[in-house]
């Protein structure tokens, strides 16, 4: 009787999506029958489906160690996904967890240059010469040579994109590579004592293209990469302790050998409040969060702040995460609460605009309210 009841439930939900046959092939570039299954069920049209079984890349986990926060951890690796649907599309490509760079040569070329005594010191040879981060030649003045001389380059994160062949097979079509870039580079004196260098955005980006360039020639000698289309996208990180992730500026196309055909992104996060935020540019988005921030203030005397980050691509608005913080006193207080900030959304916002607020205490998080762009109704979920 339970099965029986469990099988009604499932036919007639509205919300359980059909998630059709799941499509076994064999990647191309394997000797063995070795099956993997791709399934024909996709969340939308912004998301990629991902061969199965998960093949993880040799350096996974590798971005949160190298990055300032968790902001531009997670906008690193979504940033990339959405630069490579300019020219992977969700429809015709399958996402593949990068499997050519592995963790030691991503090490590698994320060191330094270094000189013939500096190898000696290190016992290195030629071989590991690698780096691709500018030589840090330190004399009498350690300062002036690490402003001369800083780390560029932070981290380099692998993605592959495979087709389907004739055959029910799968074969690589295409390669994205994200180059993470300091836009404030840190460093330790022999002292002890911390300090730290801000990079321009056109230093940035005349030594980004040029790191890119030399990644892309890398990348051919590779044995299965010597004639895949390859994308390679510029990613400026924020400070360390910025409650907003940095953005993607700039990506290259590489069709066929080594040149690499440069288009700018115009993406930007703005945080609310703050003195961006209020310029004429963000001035009508950012009294929309003003009227929510006021009418919030009236209803919860124990909240602890609101901020938002909004996202903006082509100089319009497309994205508003906010985090209300609050002193939690029980649960019927915060669905109370909750319930109350959904309907504030609705009348605040746009209806094209996509916005997520999480509601917050000392805790952890205590609800989630989220709004699809040009849906009528938030979904709202208190834990």
């Amino acid at each position: 009787m339970m099965i029986s009841a469990f099988l009604l439930i499932f036919v007639l939900s509205g919300c359980v999506p059909n998630f059709g046959e799941q499509e076994e092939v064999i990647p191309e570039d394997k000797d063995t029958e070795e099956k993997a299954i791709v399934p024909n069920y996709q969340i939308s049209d912004s998301y990629y489906r991902t061969i199965s079984p998960f093949k993880p890349s040799d350096s996974r986990g590798t971005v949160l160690e190298r990055l300032n926060s968790r902001y531009d951890s997670d906008e690193f690796e979504e940033g990339l996904l959405r630069i490579a649907q300019k020219t992977f599309s969700t429809e015709d490509y399958i996402f593949q967890d990068g499997q050519y760079l592995d963790k030691d040569t991503i090490v590698k070329w994320l060191s330094r240059k270094y000189t013939a005594s500096q190898l000696k010191e290190r016992n290195l040879s030629e071989t590991d010469n690698v780096g691709l981060n500018p030589t840090l030649n330190v004399g009498k003045d350690e300062v002036a040579a690490h402003e001369k001389s800083p780390l560029y380059l932070s981290h380099i994160l692998e993605h592959n994109y495979l087709v389907k062949t004739d055959g029910k097979k799968v074969k690589l079509a295409g390669i994205s590579i994200g180059l993470a870039l300091n836009s404030v580079y840190y460093y330790n004196t022999k002292d002890g004592r911390s300090n730290s260098v801000e990079i321009s955005d056109t230093e940035l980006d005349k030594q980004g293209k040029k790191i890119a360039e030399e990644i892309v020639q890398r990348l051919r000698k590779i044995e299965g990469l010597g004639s895949v289309p390859i994308v390679v996208s510029l990613y400026k990180q924020q400070e360390r302790n910025s409650v907003i992730p940095g953005n993607f500026f700039s990506y290259g196309v590489v069709k066929k050998g080594t040149s690499v055909d440069w288009s700018e992104v115009n993406e930007q996060y703005v945080l609310f409040p703050s003195s961006i935020a209020s310029s004429k540019q963000y001035r009508a988005d950012f009294e929309k969060f003003e009227q929510f921030q006021n009418n919030v203030d009236k209803y919860f005397p124990n909240y602890n702040g609101v901020v938002g980050r909004a996202f903006y691509a082509e100089n319009e608005i497309r994205k508003l995460e906010i985090d209300v913080t609050i002193q939690f006193f029980g649960k019927a207080e915060t669905i109370g609460f909750a319930q109350y900030v959904a309907g504030l959304l609705v009348k605040s916002f746009p209806e094209n605009l996509h916005v997520e607020i999480n509601i917050k205490s000392t805790k952890g998080q205590e609800a989630l309210i989220l709004k699809e762009a040009n849906k009528d109704e938030p979904f709202v979920y208190v834990y």
